[in-house]
């Protein structure tokens, strides 16, 4: 496994602690003859990408925005107000910031001196131009009595439009919104689906069709999300809570590569560091450079949800394992493939975060203890004929799996020679999350049980909905996992030539085939919402009836209680 070596370490740390001018304030500036803002710019300047909040704590919140000038300058002298209303007659911090070139004209502000539990305005004024107006909150201390929070997950800008983000920015009852990555996509403009872009009035900018390599072309990319109306409301709504996933730098990738990268691509670990630093840069999250680790990190809302965000995809990931690697002479070499995924070497998290996570959840004071992260961590494992069936798609997959399915629910002993034959030989059909890295996540699930806590996980990446409940080697029970649907990417159902209909009929089946498997949704678009309480975790799955509409319309919700033990 490739380690980040000191000198990429060194230069990330550069690169974190100066992306987006990120700087502290704390406090109304009121000293005899201060100045706050400046002058009016040499040249006119915009706010076109609106504001944004994230990484609250007790006592602060990094607040966001970028400036668009109409001619170069080297920064923007900007001036920073968070208030308690909205008319902004209660300042609580009025301090100067600056916006410069060589960030992009992206200035990021750590708010401190702030009240725990509380909501609070902002706005940023260059000159006599102001941003728009965003609302966000910190932390809450102490006893807590709910925490309610929406989850998100790659949402793909050309794939269809951002209804998921404009519900969650009229929603007023949440306190965070957790998003786990693919923010953006890396694809150039005739890449992943890209198919409807033009119809949809959702292409990129001329100079941005390509794929992106570059430090400009990453940038580039945020802008062009950014600019997306619905995210810009829902960035200056809520505070967001992020972890990235791969296609913030691109597909499939590991510490030391990606599947979307080739040597004709340059230096990976150049495109690698320059896109770390666009997403630094564009997005409202603290610096975490602390001891070699760039992103994960923990936060306590009150006494009721220790949330633990990780990094399963830049910090420690081995490279991944897919089928055709395994292929000799037309057939899987299952006992090749078995033993490269079972390699102990092989890991997501790395030592020092699972170090990390174990020790906070042996000092949480909190009632739940929750996992943010990306992938799948579920075993979903399936008998071969039905991953053979799988990988053939169409309708015709549906009977043979019924088939399967309905031998699976007889009684073993009911069963022929021939029959039980079918269902043996299981195996994981998504190599790329967590069951193409079964060791470690033994070494985690022993890490959840010694802590005796009430673990619930969180994942995205797949486009699809799901709940399983999470059982180690042994079938003991260890956790419930929670994943959302993307907000506009194609999932499953897309790549198996599925209609709605015959979606919903892998749906009912899957379940039935996967042991872990309690629940899924296969055809829709949508978002999860989870609400905390002392007594239970509320689930919601909200659903959309399609992103290729330019009308949203919005289905009735799958629900779960997870009850408190």
């Amino acid at each position: 496994m490739k380690q980040w070596s000191r000198r990429e370490f060194l230069r990330l740390s550069a690169i974190v602690a100066a992306a987006g001018g990120f700087s502290t304030v704390s406090g109304c500036v009121s000293a005899p003859g201060a100045t706050l803002g400046g002058a009016e710019p040499e040249f006119p300047v915009n706010f076109l990408h609106g504001v944004a909040s994230g990484d609250p704590l007790h006592d602060r919140v990094v607040l966001w925005t970028r400036v668009t000038p109409a001619g170069p300058l080297a920064q923007v002298q900007m001036l920073l107000e968070v208030a308690t209303d909205a008319a902004f007659r209660n300042l609580v911090v009025a301090a100067n910031c600056v916006a410069h070139a060589d960030q992009d004209y992206c200035a990021k502000v750590d708010a401190a001196g702030l009240s725990a539990g509380q909501s609070y305005f902002y706005r940023f004024r260059a000159g006599s131009v102001s941003s728009p107006v965003g609302q966000t909150r910190t932390l809450p201390q102490g006893a807590l009595t709910a925490a309610r929070f929406a989850v998100v997950s790659c949402s793909n800008y050309p794939a269809g439009y951002f209804h998921v983000y404009q519900q969650l920015a009229e929603r007023s009852d949440l306190d965070a919104v957790i998003h786990l990555g693919d923010y953006l996509y890396e694809y150039a403009a005739d890449g992943y689906a890209t198919e409807r872009a033009a119809e949809f009035g959702r292409l990129y900018a001329p100079d941005n069709r390509c794929e992106l390599l570059t430090l400009q072309d990453y940038r580039r990319r945020y802008a062009c999300y950014r600019a997306d109306a619905a995210l810009a409301q829902l960035h200056g709504r809520h505070p967001f809570l992020l972890v990235w996933d791969d296609h913030e730098i691109a597909n499939d990738t590991w510490t030391g590569g990606a599947e979307n990268h080739s040597p004709g691509e340059g230096d990976f670990q150049a495109r690698k560091l320059a896109a770390l630093q666009a997403y630094y840069e564009w997005l409202p999250i603290r610096p975490q450079v602390q001891q070699g680790e760039p992103l994960y990190r923990s936060l306590a809302y009150g006494d009721l949800v220790q949330l633990y965000l990780l990094d399963t995809r830049v910090c420690a990931r081995s490279q991944w394992l897919d089928f055709p690697q395994f292929q000799r002479d037309g057939k899987l070499d299952v006992a090749a493939m078995i033993k490269a995924v079972q390699d102990p070497a092989r890991t997501l998290l790395g030592p020092a975060q699972l170090d990390w996570l174990s020790q906070g959840l042996s000092q949480s004071a909190c009632h739940w203890q929750v996992l943010a992260q990306q992938v799948l961590m579920a075993r979903m494992e399936l008998p071969g004929e039905a991953l053979a069936a799988l990988g053939k798609p169409g309708a015709e997959l549906l009977p043979q799996l019924q088939q399967l399915a309905d031998l699976k629910a007889q009684p073993l002993a009911k069963l022929t020679a021939a029959e039980q034959q079918r269902l043996q030989g299981v195996l994981p059909y998504n190599l790329d999350a967590w069951d193409g890295f079964p060791a470690e996540r033994e070494h985690l699930y022993q890490r959840l049980q010694q802590s005796g806590r009430q673990v619930l996980v969180l994942a995205g990446d797949t486009h699809n909905a799901w709940h399983s409940e999470l059982k180690n080697a042994a079938g003991e029970p260890v956790a419930t996992e929670l994943a959302t649907a993307s907000v506009s990417s194609p999932g499953i159902e897309e790549y198996l030539k599925l209609d709605g209909a015959q979606a919903a009929q892998l749906a009912h089946l899957l379940p039935q085939l996967i042991d872990e498997l309690a629940w899924c949704e296969l055809s829709r678009r949508g978002y999860l919402l989870v609400e905390f309480s002392h007594q239970e975790c509320r689930a919601q799955w909200h659903q959309i009836a399609s992103v290729h509409s330019a009308t949203a319309q919005w289905l009735a919700p799958h629900q779960l209680v997870i009850p408190k033990r």
